[in-house]
């Protein structure tokens, strides 16, 4: 018999529901107890990588441990403890996200992967010559090159959706943009450099009345969201594990299950087929037709212990620690850093993205680093949206739900410091 991973303690059951117990939910992450150059870790960047709560340490190495073996097929005692771990983790990942089935979940390994394959698979099905596919301003390269290297094969083009000043889409401008020839919308859920929140559900409606499939980009939407596939009404959504506290190398591609067996598989060899001759090859239903070879078994169950996790210290609570943390930062860095400049929405979510001046934003976060506070600072993979604002590079601040308001003090002093020096 399997065990389930270790559970966390029940803290949300000892105080009122609008309390988040931050300190002691920190105590479940063994590596904000460690120090960098003498000065205690201030992780700010969580929308690069989540740290790991020690249920999901436990759950991959239990899994190595005591389960560890392919999946499907196998006749011993541990093959099908290892597929019962991973289609348990299937399926409470996709009722994590709202997935109407099971099986409209793909395990990848990262949201790259999930878009890439369905370019290569949808997109190469629906675009042809003058097709037309659109995206917006604030996208990450993940987002962007897949569908620039699809348009290049099928000669179609990209549309490109602006943004306002204030970092939210230009909604009237996207609605212009739609057509006749419309193919995809492909669009991020949350900006990784601006914290928007796209209103999702009335871009997916206006896309599939011209009759076209919506790609959602949800890599850094459901660490910071309440996220339900079919309420949106993506056609496609992927995400990334490990930016969901869950291991490196895992990711998720929703899609709905009459679009998932339409479709071509991307890659050929183990596991996806039902039966193969030279002559011809059957394949097997999704979502096994579109995860070939030996998947990372490990990290699924390590991510559906991070679901488990999430759920268990009361993710709406979470969430609201996160948002009240993400104003006072906000708040803070506008107020008490002189020559600070934020970008994006004031109700953004995740994120603080700022320069200082003209001060070289590599020179800002080195700067930090010498105080132990861990943030991002380059192009972040969204070079469009930084130029939209005369940018080449910002410095990134990104939370989580294990951040406190005092970290953001260390932040803020950390940063008037720097100020003086650079």
């Amino acid at each position: 018999m399997t065990r389930p991973p270790t559970a966390p303690t029940r803290y949300w059951l000892e105080r009122p529901a609008r309390f988040f117990p931050v300190d002691a939910v920190r105590a479940d992450f063994p590596a904000l107890a460690q120090t960098v150059h003498g000065r205690r870790l201030v992780w700010l960047d969580s929308a690069a990588t989540a740290h790991k709560p020690r249920q999901v340490i436990d759950a991959v190495r239990d899994f190595y441990a005591r389960h560890n073996s392919n999946v499907h097929r196998g006749a011993h005692t541990l093959a099908r403890e290892a597929t019962e771990l991973l289609e348990s983790a299937r399926a409470r990942i996709g009722a994590f996200v709202g997935a109407a089935r099971a099986e409209e979940i793909v395990f990848v390994r990262g949201a790259t992967e999930g878009i890439n394959l369905v370019a290569q698979t949808c997109g190469r099905t629906r675009v042809g010559p003058g097709d037309e596919i659109v995206l917006t301003t604030l996208e990450h390269h993940a987002n962007i090159v897949p569908w620039q290297m699809l348009c290049a094969e099928r000669g179609a083009r990209l549309r490109v959706v602006p943004l306002h000043d204030d970092g939210t889409v230009d909604l009237a401008a996207y609605l212009g943009l739609l057509g006749p020839r419309t193919r995809i919308v492909a669009l991020a859920h949350t900006s990784n450099v601006l914290g928007t929140v796209l209103p999702v559900r009335a871009m997916a409606d206006a896309a599939h009345a011209h009759g076209a499939v919506v790609v959602v980009d949800g890599a850094q939407a459901v660490p910071h969201l309440r996220v339900d596939v079919t309420a949106l009404g993506a056609d496609f959504y992927t995400f990334s594990g490990h930016k969901l506290c869950g291991p490196t190398g895992i990711g998720v591609l929703y899609g709905r299950t009459e679009l998932l067996e339409e479709l071509p598989p991307w890659q050929g060899g183990g596991s996806m087929i039902a039966s193969v001759t030279f002559e011809h090859t059957r394949y097997a239903p999704p979502p096994q037709k579109f995860e070939a070879g030996t998947e990372h078994i490990a990290g699924a169950v390590g991510l559906g212990a991070a679901v488990d996790y999430l759920e268990c210290i009361g993710l709406d609570a979470a969430h609201g620690h996160e948002k009240a943390l993400v104003a006072y930062a906000r708040r803070r860095l506008t107020d008490d850093v002189p020559g600070l400049r934020l970008l994006g929405p004031g109700d953004g979510v995740g994120v603080c993205t700022f320069v200082i001046g003209a001060t070289d934003p590599a020179r800002v976060a080195d700067a930090l680093d010498t105080a132990g506070i861990a943030v991002r600072a380059g192009h972040h993979c969204a070079q469009p949206v930084l130029r939209r604002y005369g940018l080449t590079a910002a410095v990134r601040a990104s939370f989580a739900f294990y951040n406190t308001h005092d970290e953001v003090d260390l932040l803020v002093q950390a940063l008037r410091t720097a100020t003086r020096r650079l």
